[in-house]
């Protein structure tokens, strides 16, 4: 599948790869209605065709994917030289999952289904080059409001 790209004007454009269409949708409708402008990868070689250095501002990958995982994305770009800070969302919740992600340098590990706040607050942070983070970031469902 072709990569998409949503972009207004001078908005920070933010990768997404995930192999989960709905996924790849939804993040791209969230990132379009917080302002930002996102282009989708359906694997990482999808996306590692396409890039070129500083393009991104961020990226967010899912670590499970035909191919390469999202973890080997990440050692990739790094092993680059590339900057860009990396989210991992996953719904492997075991500790070496998260460990070797956030060893490797992601910005943020969050588990799936992720909450939109939470992946906003951590989007925030990344667009600005904060420090990475290493909370726990499992999210709860908020209650019922």
């Amino acid at each position: 599948m072709p990569a998409r790209t949503i972009r207004s004007s001078k908005a920070p454009l933010v990768a997404v790869v995930d192999d989960d269409e709905a996924v790849r949708e939804a993040l791209s409708e969230l990132l379009l209605v917080l302002g930002l402008a996102c282009q989708t990868f359906d694997r990482a070689d999808a996306f590692m065709a396409e890039y070129v250095p500083d393009q991104f501002d961020c990226l967010i990958t899912d670590v499970s994917m035909p191919g390469h995982s999202g973890l080997e994305l990440q050692e990739r770009l790094r092993e680059l030289g590339s900057p860009m800070p990396v989210i991992i969302i996953t719904a492997d919740t075991s500790p070496s999952t998260r460990g070797r992600a956030l060893s490797a340098g992601a910005f943020a590990c969050l588990t799936k289904p992720v909450n939109d706040d939470v992946l906003f607050r951590h989007l925030q942070s990344a667009l600005n080059r904060a420090s990475p983070s290493c909370d726990d970031e499992r999210q709860d469902t908020p209650s019922d409001e």
